[in-house]
C-alpha cells in the first residue's frame, strides 16, 4: 500500500483504480438515475470527478511511460486504451502495472 503513494507506478495504479471506480459509478448509478428518475445531480457531481481522474490517468501514464522507457507500440498505447474501456483500468493493472517493479522517487 505504501508504494501506491511513494512511487510513480503506484500512483498510476491508484489513479487507475479510482478512475475505473468512478466510471462504474457514473455509468452504473448516475446515468441511470438521470434517465430513469430525471435527476441529473449525480451526473453533475461524479462527471467532473471522473473527468479529472481520466486526465490524471492519461498524464501519469505518459509520465510513467517515459520514466520506465516503455515502447509506445508495445505498452503505452495499451495502458492509454485501458481508460477508454469499462473495466479496462482494472484489467491493465492486473496484466501490466502490477508486474512492474516500482522504483523509489
Amino acid at each position: 500500500m505504501k508504494n501506491f503513494l511513494t512511487t510513480n507506478i503506484g500512483r498510476l495504479r491508484l489513479i487507475g483504480l479510482l478512475e475505473g471506480i468512478s466510471l462504474l459509478v457514473l455509468i452504473g448509478i448516475a446515468v441511470p438515475a438521470k434517465h430513469l428518475l430525471g435527476d441529473p445531480t449525480l451526473v453533475k457531481a461524479i462527471g467532473p470527478i471522473h473527468g479529472v481522474l481520466f486526465l490524471l490517468f492519461v498524464f501519469n501514464t505518459l509520465s510513467v511511460g517515459v520514466e520506465y522507457q516503455w515502447k509506445f507500440k508495445t505498452t503505452t498505447w495499451k495502458v492509454l486504451l485501458a481508460c477508454l474501456v469499462p473495466f479496462g483500468t482494472f484489467y491493465i493493472d492486473r496484466k501490466i502495472l502490477s508486474k512492474i517493479e516500482p522504483t523509489a522517487d
